[in-house]
C-alpha cells in the first residue's frame, strides 16, 4: 500500500501516538463527531470518495476505523459536514457536486440540488469548496460560499434567505481560502438568538489562476467581514486585520475570543500557490468595538502553510500542525519543507501570572451527561478572586481541514446564580475560594446539537480547564 493517508491516535498529555489504519483515500475529506462521540469521516479521493468511516474511542488501543462502502451517493471531495439536530450529518458540496445529502441516509431523496453552489463556482477557480456551515438558532443552515451566503430551511430545500455578497466582491472560500466562525452565542433564554459570523482573509478574485498558470503570487485579503445573520436587513461589516492572510485557521477560544493563526500573505491555496508565510497569531475579541478587536501575539518559527491545521484542546491550549503543499513529501530543495511536527500554542491566559484567576471545575465530573433545560450547578474553586459576571461556555468538538472548522460551536451558558461556597476563614489561611455557579442548560438541540462538548468555568476571562459533558 502507499503512503497517501495516514492515520494516528494521539494522546495529548503523554505526547505518544497509536497508528491506527485507514484503508482508502481520505485526502480533502470531511467529518464530524456523532452525538455518542463516534468520529464519522466521509470522502475523500479516487477509492474514497464514495466511503464512510467511523472510528469509536477505546480505552484498550483496540479500536480502529471502520469503513462503509457506498456509505455516501455522490462522490464527496473539498466537501463540507454539520452535525444536525437530530444527530444525523449534513453533507453539502464537494468538486463538481451542486448538491447535499444527509449520512446516514435518510427517507428522504438520496441527493437534493442545491443551485446556490453551481452559482458560486468561478470558472477555472471554482471558489465554492469547503464552503462554511452554520446551524443557525431557528434550525436552518447558513451556507457561505465565494463572497455570499443563503440560509437554507433543508428539512423543505428551500433557500429562506439571500444575503448581500461581502463587499469588494472577493471570495473567501477554497481555493482562496480564508476561515470562518460563528460567534459566541449568548443569551440562549431569548424568543430571538442573535447569531453572527465572522469571516476573515481570502484571496483576491483571479489569484488561483494567477499563481498556478503566470506564477503571479498577489497579496491576499487583509480584511473580516461579519454579519447578524437573523437580522431583518441584514448587512456584512468590514474590518480591518493587522495583516493578509490566506489559509489560516480561526479557533474559538474557551473565553470566547478567536485566534487566528497559520497561513500566508500571499498566493492562493493548492499544491505550492502559497507565498509569504504568516508567522504572528492575532487575537479577535468579538465584544471590542470595530478597529480595537484585534491583538497581535508572539510569532512562531514554523511555516504553516497549505494543509496545516488548528483545534482547540481541553487544556485551553490550540494543538497546531502540519505543512504540505506538495503532492508528496518534501524534505529538501523546497520553498517549504513538509512539516511533521506539533505545536502547542499557549494563550495568554496560561501565562503565570493568570494562575490565581484561573477556576477548577469541580463537579459534574467530566463524561457526566446533562439534558436539554436543565438547571446545573457547576462548583469551582479559585486561589484569587472572583470579579465580575462569571461565565459556563461549551464548545462542540470541530472537524477542521483546509482553514475550516467545521461544527466549531461555542456557547455562553445563561447564569441564574454565582454564590460562595467556602469559608471566609479558609481563604485566611491560603486555601482555595469555593463557588457554586448554577446554569441554564440550552433548551433545545437547534440551539445545540445533541453530543459531547468541552465545558469551561471562565472567571475575568481566564478559562478553567475543560470537563466534557454529554448533552442529549
Amino acid at each position: 500500500m502507499d503512503c497517501t493517508a495516514h492515520s494516528i491516535e494521539y494522546d495529548v498529555a503523554s505526547n505518544k501516538f497509536r497508528p491506527l489504519t485507514v484503508q482508502s483515500n481520505t485526502w480533502c475529506s470531511s467529518g464530524s463527531v456523532r452525538p455518542d462521540g463516534v468520529l464519522v469521516q466521509t470522502g475523500g479521493d479516487r477509492d474514497g470518495a464514495l466511503k464512510a468511516r467511523t472510528f469509536s474511542p477505546c480505552d484498550d488501543n483496540q479500536c480502529d476505523w471502520v469503513e462503509i462502502n457506498n456509505g455516501l451517493a455522490k462522490r464527496r471531495w473539498y466537501s463540507s459536514n454539520h452535525i444536525l439536530p437530530d444527530g444525523k450529518q449534513i453533507v453539502i458540496g464537494g468538486r463538481g457536486q451542486f448538491n447535499y445529502e444527509f449520512f446516514p441516509k435518510t427517507t428522504s431523496p438520496n441527493v437534493i440540488a442545491l443551485p446556490f453552489l453551481a452559482e458560486t463556482s468561478d470558472k477555472g477557480e471554482e471558489n465554492n469548496l469547503y464552503p462554511y456551515v452554520f446551524l443557525n438558532t431557528d434550525g436552518r443552515l447558513f451556507i457561505f460560499a465565494n463572497n455570499r451566503a443563503i440560509l437554507l430551511d433543508y428539512v423543505k430545500n428551500t433557500v429562506v434567505k439571500t444575503y448581500p455578497a461581502i463587499p469588494g466582491g472577493d471570495p473567501r472560500s477554497y481555493p482562496s481560502t480564508g476561515s470562518a466562525v460563528l460567534l459566541p452565542l449568548k443569551n440562549l433564554e431569548a424568543d430571538k438568538i442573535d447569531a453572527e459570523v465572522l469571516v476573515c482573509g481570502g484571496a483576491p478574485k483571479g489569484s488561483f489562476i494567477l499563481a498556478s498558470r503566470k506564477r503571479t503570487f498577489v497579496k491576499a485579503l487583509d480584511t473580516c467581514a461579519r454579519i447578524k445573520i437573523n437580522d431583518e436587513d441584514p448587512q456584512w461589516t468590514v474590518e480591518k486585520m493587522p495583516r493578509a492572510r490566506v489559509m489560516g485557521d480561526m479557533t474559538l477560544l474557551p473565553n470566547g475570543d478567536v485566534l487566528l493563526i497559520n497561513g500566508g500573505s500571499a498566493g492562493s491555496a493548492a499544491w505550492e500557490l502559497g507565498r509569504e508565510p504568516v508567522l504572528v497569531p492575532d487575537l479577535y475579541h468579538p465584544e471590542n468595538s470595530v478597529n480595537s478587536r484585534f491583538e497581535s501575539l508572539n510569532p512562531n518559527t514554523i511555516p504553516r502553510m497549505y494543509h496545516s491545521t488548528a483545534i482547540l484542546l481541553r487544556d485551553g491550549r490550540v494543538l497546531v500542525g502540519g505543512s504540505n503543499p506538495h503532492a508528496f513529501y518534501n524534505f529538501t530543495g523546497v520553498l517549504f519543507p513538509t512539516e511533521l511536527s506539533l505545536e502547542a500554542f499557549s494563550p495568554a491566559y496560561l501565562e503565570p501570572e493568570f494562575a490565581k484567576l484561573r477556576p477548577k471545575i469541580k463537579s459534574p465530573k467530566s463524561q457526566s451527561t446533562i439534558t436539554y433545560g436543565m438547571n446545573l450547578k457547576v462548583k469551582f474553586e479559585v486561589a484569587g478572586k472572583v470579579k465580575g459576571p462569571v461565565k459556563v461556555t461549551m464548545v462542540f468538538p470541530s472537524f477542521t481541514s483546509h482553514s475550516f472548522s467545521m461544527n466549531q460551536r461555542l456557547l455562553v451558558l445563561d447564569n441564574v446564580r454565582v454564590e460562595r461556597t467556602s469559608s471566609v476563614f479558609g481563604a485566611l489561611f491560603g486555601k482555595s475560594r469555593n463557588y457554586e455557579i448554577q446554569v441554564r442548560t440550552p433548551r433545545s438541540a437547534i440551539i445545540a446539537p445533541p453530543g459531547y462538548y468541552m465545558m469551561f468555568v471562565v472567571n475575568q476571562n481566564i478559562p478553567s480547564e475543560g470537563i466534557w459533558v454529554r448533552l442529549q
